[in-house]
């Protein structure tokens, strides 16, 4: 079978390749899955180049992605939630690392049947996103009227918290550049910031949650804006305590500055560190038939133009999801 390879840690364009590999094998508990469209991710290319080696190192060559959708072409003994021909979509684990192929081996577990009303490439972009969103809201509580700013609303994660936070009655915010302000507008924000010519932090305070994609200032400045005993949840900050033992980091503790800022609001701070999560990905398919979330797709890259398409995402210039069709 074709897959697109990391082969080493570098540029994209002398870092990747596209190989003929054998087909994986499937154990009692996985599904074999031939992939009809992978979604791209920014872990993907800093992987590529080597910026979190520490954290995952990498054997190569190695088949790179972790979002998929396509069809179940075969099933180990003990499976008993699928069948042969089912359109199901995944956020593969670390050890099953290798969307970007022809075909995929994933426990089944981590599987969900795609939602019936989009394309396998739509589906494709809605895993990691969805599952990221989901996570770090649901971390820290996020209920019907909690007043909540999203940074980065047209990044993949922003665009789909601002739709699972309307979806579950909050109050949203969010910052986008001024040539996004309509179309995040049109996700269903409250009150869209566009940070070229509004300061975020004289908009949108007293805030019950902020969520922070962004990381370095943006993290501490949170705290400016949040109400006594608010919430911050981060995808890029420094790790919670808790988190920090799950990632290994058995002898952690908080930065003092931010040990500060979460006494003196009485705060809940908490980094998430995404988890595969079929169940999750359930809800989010019940949410795409029933119209709460819409999934946001940029550009539709061929296999054979991968390279391109990763070279494209590490722009920073796409609006919503880069996606990598196999069909």
């Amino acid at each position: 079978m074709k897959a697109l390879q990391i082969t080493k840690y570098g540029a994209i364009k002398d870092s990747l390749s596209i190989k003929k590999i054998e087909k994986p094998t499937i154990t009692s508990n996985d599904i074999l899955i031939e992939v009809k469209a992978a979604s791209l991710n920014p872990i993907d290319y800093k992987l590529v180049e080597g910026h979190l080696k520490d954290m995952v190192p990498l054997n190569f060559p190695i088949t790179i992605g972790y979002d998929l959708s396509g069809v179940v072409v075969e099933k180990g003994g003990d499976v008993g939630n699928f069948e042969i021909g089912d359109e199901v979509y995944s956020r593969v684990p670390q050890e099953q690392m290798g969307t970007v192929a022809e075909f995929v081996a994933v426990t089944s577990d981590l599987v969900a049947k795609k939602p019936e009303n989009i394309s396998f490439e739509e589906a494709a972009g809605l895993p990691l996103t969805g599952l990221t969103a989901i996570q770090a809201l649901e971390s820290v509580g996020i209920k019907e009227n909690d007043r909540i700013l999203i940074h980065a609303g047209s990044g993949g994660v922003g665009s789909l918290a601002i739709q699972y936070a309307k979806a579950k009655g909050a109050i949203v915010y969010t910052t986008t550049s001024s040539k996004n302000v309509d179309w995040v507008k049109a996700l269903g924000a409250d009150r869209v910031i566009d940070y070229k010519t509004e300061d975020y932090k004289e908009v949108a305070n007293n805030l019950d949650i902020v969520f922070d994609t962004l990381g370095d200032d943006y993290t501490f400045d949170a705290f400016e804006i949040i109400k006594e005993g608010g919430s911050v949840t981060t995808i890029v900050g420094p790790p919670d305590e808790e988190t920090a033992k799950q990632m290994g980091m058995s002898d952690y503790k908080l930065p003092e500055k931010l040990s500060k800022l979460i006494e003196k609001k009485s705060a809940t701070y908490k980094l998430t560190w995404m988890q595969p999560n079929a169940t999750q990905l359930d809800t989010i398919t019940a949410m795409v038939e029933n119209g709460d979330i819409k999934p946001i797709v940029d550009l539709i890259y061929p296999f054979e133009d991968g390279i391109d398409a990763y070279e494209y995402l590490a722009t920073g210039r796409a609006q919503g999801k880069v996606i990598i069709s196999l069909s």
